[in-house]
């Protein structure tokens, strides 16, 4: 049964909690108007607004195929926000982030999963529903060095998919991107654990309707989108976005088949190292 797009809630950051420093875009938790922390990834750090576009998608796509992903949010910033933060970097961050940003609802307690020890808590059923997100996503950030995911009470939740969708970067000869096979996924931190992943297409796909797609991209904010000369407008921009999910969904899925490939080649072998010693 297809069910509504839930979209997402608008707050007000109220407060600059702490920046999370882990992560390459300076993301950081932060208090709301009434609604709780987020960590919230930032419109002015480096990876820029295209960044949030692939934060925002994956993330209502994942709550479409009720997949556990922290609650998503637009966060607003005013100006002056976090104007105690003594780094010099935040500072100009916050100051390049005044008005929409993105955020996932902080989950208290959480850990970086752990592949060593937190494989347990994963079914091959929801494994193999990941993967095919990632895949179709072309999500190349859920490695077993960069897992992208967090554990808290026995339950695990997908975060971080500012560095999906990568083909927006170039908009350029897009359409002919469409069906790429996406061979990145042989590195998936879930892939060699994952169930039939043909199941999970026929599971997931039909939840994914051009409707649902139409109104997963029309939630994303107007100012994260730039210009760019392959579209007359920005509704034909949002259009770009929806063909590209749509075409790629229900097209040849070469992704899907690469994605299959990957799995039955089984994980990677680590060749021997050459070395000068003799033995």
């Amino acid at each position: 049964m297809i069910h509504g797009v839930s979209g997402l809630v608008r707050l007000t950051g109220s407060r600059y909690v702490v920046p999370l420093r882990e992560g390459g875009s300076l993301p950081a938790v932060v208090d709301t108007d009434g609604d709780g922390s987020y960590v919230v990834k930032f419109r002015g750090a480096g990876q820029g607004p295209k960044a949030l576009i692939a934060e925002a998608i994956v993330a209502m796509l994942a709550e479409q195929l009720r997949l556990p992903v922290p609650r998503p949010a637009i966060v607003d910033l005013e100006d002056g926000f976090g104007r105690g933060e003594p780094d010099p970097e935040i500072q100009d961050i916050l100051r390049g982030s005044v008005g929409a940003n993105f955020g996932l609802e902080f989950v208290p307690g959480a850990l970086a999963f752990d592949p060593a020890v937190d494989l347990k808590l994963v079914t091959p059923e929801f494994a193999a529903d990941v993967v095919w997100l990632d895949a179709y996503a072309t999500n190349v950030d859920r490695t077993a060095r960069n897992t992208n995911l967090l554990v808290a009470g026995q339950r695990v939740w997908l975060i971080d998919h500012g560095a999906a969708l990568f083909f927006h970067h170039r908009w350029s000869g897009w359409q002919e991107r469409i069906q790429s096979r996406f061979v990145q996924i042989a590195d998936h931190v879930l892939l060699h654990v994952a169930g039939d992943l043909q199941a999970a297409d026929a599971r997931l796909r039909p939840q994914l309707t051009d409707s649902v797609l139409t109104q997963i991209v029309a939630h994303v904010p107007d100012e994260w989108f730039g210009d760019e000369p392959e579209f007359a407008d920005l509704p034909a921009q949002r259009q770009g976005y929806v063909t590209y999910l749509s075409k790629r969904l229900n097209g040849e899925r070469s992704w899907l088949q690469e994605a299959v490939a990957a799995q039955q080649r089984g994980p990677k072998v680590l060749e021997r190292r050459l070395t000068h010693r003799v033995v």
